[in-house]
């Protein structure tokens, strides 16, 4: 007589499997269903066309929910298509783990346990964090999560560090909503970016891992796999910029009012006073820099370096709003010439560029101005806002 698995009242209670998808793991796919089934009967098994004897293995586990694809079509088609399946199956969560035995099994207690203190309302999509400073971990590996760590805090605002770990809890409903289009590894990137987008709290949970070279199977290709991670980085990094960062930073402004957007956003900022006034001074600088067009993308990504408010110094990067754009190009293009020792020239006649030369040289005045004026403009803002929030922040303190 067979024992109820560990955590299956906890898997029922919360509506939740496993999902396992799985390609060419012969060797350690059967120890890894075994193991689970110790957990759960939950189970959940999408054979992405594999070659080796993964099909004989899977008939040795009758009980077990398992799909077969006739040909290989990559993990994030298997993941997207097992969605779905456990969806259809009732569940309202799939806690998804590799084949390849890095895993452990009692982990899933970690998950569970963050599932059943969800808040009601709220919605979450975790993450295992495999601690990638450890010993053991290869170093292409450390290097790739760390890319993808940083722009995933550029598109997100979220600070994750661990983004690659394919040992994660996913809320079944809402990604079944999100359209995914990816379909190799980089599935696993976008279905927590636009998770994000779409208010889910994204989290890393703590969790082991265990690299065993000799039995372990990868399939992941560095080049070609990592070319496409980030092209689709570069895809996002442009949404977000030009649509998610803006679109959120308006319906919260609109929401709150620019007097309580004030109090909250900004001067109630648990940040420090001088961080607060760097992402104001981020804002103008790079607001009244030479780089038209591209103003967005560099504020977010300067912030997201700097670890400042982006929400801040996006708003203040849009000092370069239509009606100010023709007097900061003219008193950066004064600057310059005072700079470049020709002195103040205040008015502006059209046989002033009559040649090449004159254009070359009107341009790099204006370059080199447009750079010092962005530069006191930013660093005077510095001064006037860290004094005031140090101020306001005392009078916090004082007031009883």
């Amino acid at each position: 007589m067979s024992s109820t698995p560990i955590y299956q009242s906890r898997f029922e209670k919360l509506n939740c499997c496993i999902l396992i998808p799985t390609y060419n793991n012969e060797k350690t796919l059967a120890s890894v269903l075994q193991d689970l089934m110790l957990y759960t009967s939950n189970l959940v098994v999408v054979n992405d066309g594999s070659t080796d004897s993964t099909s004989q293995i899977l008939q040795e586990f009758s009980a077990i929910n398992i799909h077969h694809f006739e040909e290989n079509q990559g993990k994030g088609e298997a993941l997207k298509q097992g969605f779905k399946i456990a969806e259809a199956l009732g569940y309202e969560y799939a806690v998804t783990i590799d084949s390849d035995g890095q895993h452990y099994p009692d982990d899933l207690d970690v998950f569970l346990g963050e599932l059943e203190n969800k808040k009601p309302g709220t919605e979450i999509l975790l993450v295992g964090d495999r601690n990638m400073t450890q010993d053991g971990i290869p170093g292409k590996s450390t290097l790739g999560n760390k890319f993808s760590n940083f722009w995933f805090l550029v598109v997100t605002g979220i600070n994750l560090t661990d983004t690659q770990s394919g040992y994660r809890l996913y809320p079944l409903k809402t990604i079944n909503e999100i359209r995914l289009y990816t379909k190799k590894f980089e599935l696993e990137i976008e279905v927590i970016v636009k998770a994000a987008w779409r208010k889910v709290k994204v989290k890393n949970i703590s969790i082991k891992v265990f690299y065993e070279e000799e039995n372990r199977v990868t399939h992941f290709r560095p080049f070609w796999d990592i070319t496409r991670i980030t092209l689709l980085y570069i895809w996002f990094v442009l949404v977000s910029f030009f649509y998610i960062h803006p679109r959120d930073t308006y319906n919260d402004f609109r929401r709150k009012g620019f007097k309580r957007f004030w109090k909250e956003n900004i001067i109630k900022s648990d940040e420090p006073a001088h961080k607060k006034a760097a992402a104001i001074a981020l804002g103008v600088f790079v607001g009244i820099s030479p780089f038209w067009g591209f103003h967005t993308l560099l504020v977010f990504t300067l912030a997201a370096a700097f670890k400042l408010n982006k929400v801040v110094a996006f708003l203040f990067s849009n000092i370069s709003i239509p009606p100010l754009i023709p007097l900061i190009v003219y008193a950066s293009y004064q600057v310059g010439s005072f700079i470049t020792g020709r002195g103040f020239r205040w008015e502006l006649l059209p046989e002033d560029f009559d040649s090449a030369t004159d254009l070359i040289q009107g341009f790099w005045q204006y370059i080199v101005g447009s750079f010092a004026l962005a530069g006191v403009i930013a660093l005077t803002l510095w001064a006037v806002f860290y004094f005031m929030f140090a101020l306001t922040k005392q009078q916090q303190v004082v007031k009883p």
